[in-house]
């Protein structure tokens, strides 16, 4: 890059696991974009108080302390890298990245030092271990010596690791140095008390929340709660759920009103989500009622509210129940809140109607992404757009009904793809004009043409145009013949006029789907059954046949009866996979639905390598040859009739 360096597969370092990402390191600061959307981590180069290098298993990690105390730890480096982003960094941040050699002794007595808000454990002047301690809610004296550190908890800690710090002890001896005490005051008190002014302790007495709504309904993850919003979490309680919510945790907020409806949509996006089971929930989707009001007292002191929270929060709210929470839950976590933008619909709302994967909602264009709610609630930022095409239900000629709906797909730089479908018409011109002017690639789908050919075809009306299905119909209807009769049924018809109608028993030959060739090499057999007086039977059998005829046209698209003796389709690799897992998935999670189950189960097998896969096709391939050969016999075998003695024979 003419402007800095970018890497792709960086990992941001933090108590919740490793999140990879896009890192650019650029003259005016780093920035670094987690992969599918989600956090992002902006620091400008006026806010780095210094850098460093760490070698780590499998590469190197590049340490951002910042000057407000806080600590960046990005890993996944080469060594290649790490000379040129050194003279990068050095001649344009203004800062050389020093060399920080980690320990690996295994010795667990060493040193402590508090830097800002990070906690390091030197053994040899050599790092251990370091935390950060806003990750700490409690820091206690056990005795004279031994200062414990508990850790925050909340559903989102550990979302990408099974394991995470819960709890951490020292000991300091009396004889230490470092954190001088006297009788009255050991050492550990000394270490305890500094902690303490740093850590997020203390902040609520008694671990009291702040405010407290109740009975709120939330739509993902379902279910009625009372939110508890203490300085430092939030709280989800419910019957059979409860989520503790860190905010640091929370990406941003949504403040989104539905058209049309008493109702307004409060969207918390999270990174990491929060997890059930196996289902991650990356926003918290709640909905309160647009017409209710809300009257708040914060449980706060107003000591801690004019040096913690100044110009952020008040002492009381009063006004409607979404605006006071939103304002609340913003002071408290600091994150930004996004409004509904500059787009109306047709209606005067701030959303379309839409579907997506057979759920119903509605699509917000916002100035910056796009967002589909309530469920699944889908998040799109404009800069993850590869491009946009407007796909017309139908093509030309097809039925007025279809041609009422149009879909929108979007396509990401990351291959995947999105489409909202059963978008009403008449939203075309103003989503269109929207989606223009924000400078996004909009594309034809299966047109080569400009844009106007989709919106002269949505805009002309189909309703006289001529349905083929329809027309089929009417002629059979009418006495005509659909044009998928064969030419078989057509010489029957015209022997049937030559004989003035009259009924004939070839039915009871043809119902066996006998072959063109036995018809041609007896046509004598065929004019002398004509002659005869037809029995009861035959002339029901004819009947019959001559209504599954006429119904042919009307029954064209739907599926044919099954034969009960045609042999059983081959399976594919994949349903093999979750014959064996669907079980054990739904042991763990008995819960689950049926929709989350195989959206879980695609996105393992999805994630699975080839030869973790290699077991499953080996019987996906034999099971296709057990198809074939039995798809042979069964063709080669003489033609069915639908009896009883061929179930019972079974």
């Amino acid at each position: 890059m003419a402007d800095g360096h970018q890497f792709n597969n960086i990992l941001l370092v933090g108590r919740g696991g490793t999140n990879p990402g896009q890192l650019r390191i650029h003259s005016g600061g780093i920035v670094w974009r987690r992969q599918g959307g989600g956090k992002v981590v902006d620091v400008a180069k006026n806010e780095v108080k210094s850098l460093s290098w760490t070698r780590v298993p499998r590469g190197y990690q590049l340490g951002v302390k910042l000057k407000a105390g806080l600590n960046i730890k990005l890993a996944g480096f080469r060594e290649q890298d790490v000379g040129n982003l050194t003279n990068f960094m050095t001649n344009t941040i203004g800062l050389a990245p020093e060399d920080k050699q980690l320990s690996v002794s295994g010795r667990n007595w060493g040193e402590v030092d508090l830097d800002g808000n990070m906690l390091s454990f030197l053994v040899g002047s050599k790092q251990a271990f370091e935390v950060s301690l806003a990750d700490v809610s409690q820091a206690q004296l056990q005795g004279r010596n031994d200062v414990v550190l508990e850790f925050h908890v909340d559903d989102t800690t550990g979302a990408n690791e099974k394991d995470s710090l819960i709890e951490l002890s020292f000991h300091i001896p009396n004889t230490n140095t470092t954190f001088t005490g006297d009788e009255s005051r050991p050492p550990a008190q000394i270490l305890r008390d500094k902690i303490m002014q740093m850590a997020d302790v203390g902040v609520a007495p008694s671990g009291e929340s702040v405010v407290v709504f109740e009975d709120v309904a939330v739509l993902t993850p379902r279910g009625r709660y009372t939110v508890e919003l203490h300085l430092s979490f939030l709280r989800l309680q419910g019957q059979a759920n409860d989520f503790k919510i860190q905010y640091s945790s929370v990406v941003r907020l949504f403040l989104l009103p539905r058209s049309n409806q008493p109702h307004t949509f409060v969207v918390i996006s999270l990174d990491p989500p929060i997890r059930k089971g196996q289902t991650f929930y990356p926003h918290i989707v709640l909905q309160f009622a647009t017409e209710e009001l809300a009257e708040r007292e914060l449980s706060i002191s107003e000591e801690l509210l004019n040096s913690k929270f100044k110009d952020r929060l008040e002492q009381s709210y009063k006004g409607l129940s979404h605006e006071v929470f939103i304002q609340i839950l913003r002071g408290l976590s600091g994150a930004k809140v996004t409004r509904p933008g500059k787009f109306r619909s047709c209606q005067d709302g701030y959303a379309v109607r839409a579907s997506l994967k057979a759920e119903d909602g509605v699509l917000y264009p916002l100035e910056k992404s796009f967002f589909f709610l309530p469920k699944p609630p889908t998040l799109i930022l404009h800069e993850e757009i590869e491009y946009l095409e407007f796909e017309r239900h139908g093509a030309a000629g097809t039925s007025s009904m279809s041609s009422h709906y149009f879909d929108l797909i979007i396509k990401l730089k990351s291959e995947q793809e999105h489409q909202f479908r059963n978008i009403q018409r008449n939203e075309y011109h103003n989503l269109f004009s929207f989606i223009n002017t924000k400078g996004l690639k909009i594309i034809n789908l299966g047109d080569t043409e400009t844009i106007g050919g989709v919106a002269a075809a949505l805009q002309n009306s189909d309703d006289e145009a001529v349905d083929p299905h329809l027309e089929r119909i009417k002629n059979l209807r009418d006495g005509g013949a659909g044009d998928e009769d064969s030419d078989e049924e057509d010489e029957d018809f015209v022997a049937e006029n030559d004989d003035a109608g009259s009924p004939t028993d070839e039915s009871e030959e043809e119902g066996s789907d006998a072959s063109e060739s036995a018809e041609v090499k007896q046509p004598a057999k065929k004019e002398v059954k004509k002659k005869k007086t037809p029995t009861p039977k035959a002339t029901e059998t004819k009947k019959k046949r001559k209504d599954d005829e006429e119904e042919g046209g009307k029954k064209k698209q739907r599926r044919k009866k099954k034969d009960p003796n045609a042999p059983k389709k081959a399976m594919t690799g994949f349903m093999f996979f979750s014959q064996v897992e669907r079980e054990n998935l739904k042991k763990s999670d008995p819960g689950m639905s049926f929709t989350d189950v195989g959206r879980t189960l695609g996105e393992r097998w999805k994630k699975m390598s080839v030869e973790e896969k290699a077991p499953y096709e080996t019987k996906a391939r034999a099971d296709k040859e057990r198809y074939k050969e039995a798809m042979a016999d069964y063709k080669s075998g003489p033609t069915n009739v639908d009896s009883g003695n061929e179930s019972d024979s079974e």
